[in-house]
């Protein structure tokens, strides 16, 4: 009876499949190709890593290419060096070495030989531990870098309101004076109107840098911020904050203690949703404000928090521009659909 079309099909597919234990696992493209590699140096798989150096060595001032005269015996000798020292390159490398001793003792393991060979070259060669200490070092420098540009923009802004800058110029009146318009020495001639200029908004800086406490996302970077120094001390990190809050649990939970100002502060801070940094922004006068209406107790909070948004929708439905965005979406909010495109 003739063979089918899918027969012939089947057939074939049998055949491809068996080719790896025909070949008797040496696989073209793989290792040495379809030469064995200990055969390739002269070497058996009892063989040391000294005695497949020595081979290669030997083998390798043997089929050097400039020991060669004439294009063919040259030739010859270039493809001979290659395969000497890609043998080399798999059999002096212990993980390389077991895979292909793998490869010699399954021969049937066609798909896992091109898996293990290709998962061996195109692994990074860097270790993962050099990777992750020069990603964090780069993410360390560029968090310190971004502080500082923070800062010095928030200490620009503080220059230009008038409140601050009025202030300064008033602590800085005398230093102002002297180095300004009253010049010293043998600098004795007064300075340009630029120059003067520049010097004033020199000498504002550094009193506003002294004297103000910027607090918050724009406070002057310091060492322990960053990333690198978080890591290392994150050990003693994670051992005050279970002290702290099993010491908050027994003093104000289980003692029911008084609350001080710092713990008041705190459970307004919690109750607000606010981090430390964004807390410590706030001015003086609202923090003051916070604890004479005793917002660390839950109850007046709560109220508080319904007064301040029932205040915020009366502003809001008095404001015009308010106004209009409510009647645009009641006219053309999501809750209507048209096609007058």
């Amino acid at each position: 009876m003739p063979h089918t079309q899918s027969q012939r099909w089947l057939y074939s597919c049998v055949l491809v499949c068996m080719l790896p234990t025909l070949c008797l696992g040496l696989l073209e493209g793989l290792y040495c190709g379809k030469e064995n590699c200990y055969d390739v140096l002269g070497v058996t798989r009892e063989s040391s890593k000294s005695e497949i150096g020595k081979a290669y060595r030997l083998l390798a001032r043997k089929h050097h290419p400039d020991l060669h005269r004439g294009e063919e015996a040259k030739a010859l000798a270039e493809e001979q060096f290659k395969l000497v020292a890609t043998a080399y390159e798999i059999l002096r490398d212990e993980e390389s070495r077991n895979d292909y001793d793998y490869m010699l003792d399954n021969p049937d393991a066609y798909y896992a030989h091109y898996y293990r060979y290709y998962r061996r070259r195109v692994a990074p060669k860097v270790d993962v531990r050099v990777v992750i200490v020069v990603t964090l070092t780069i993410i360390s420098v560029i968090q310190y870098y971004s502080g500082w540009q923070r800062y010095d923009a928030a200490i620009k802004y503080f220059a230009t309101v008038p409140k601050y800058r009025n202030k300064a110029l008033d602590i800085a009146r005398d230093e102002i004076q002297e180095r300004i318009h009253n010049r010293k020495g043998k600098n004795r001639k007064n300075l340009s109107k630029t120059e003067q200029k520049e010097e004033l908004e020199r000498i504002i800086r550094k009193v506003i840098e002294e004297k103000m406490d910027v607090q918050g996302g724009y406070a002057k970077p310091t060492l322990w911020d960053v990333l690198w120094v978080q890591l290392i001390i994150c050990p003693y990190t994670l051992f005050n904050f279970i002290v702290w809050h099993a010491q908050w649990f027994w003093r104000y939970t289980i003692l029911k203690q008084e609350y001080g100002r710092e713990q008041q502060l705190y459970l307004i801070r919690r109750h607000m949703g606010m981090g430390q940094h964004q807390f410590n922004s706030l001015e003086d006068k609202q923090i003051e404000e916070y604890l004479q209406l005793e917002l660390w107790q839950r109850d007046n909070f709560v109220a508080w928090k319904a007064d301040q948004d029932e205040e915020m929708k009366k502003k809001l439905a008095e404001n015009p521009r308010y106004k209009a965005y409510r009647r645009y979406m009641k006219n053309h909010g999501p809750g209507r659909i048209t096609f007058e495109d």
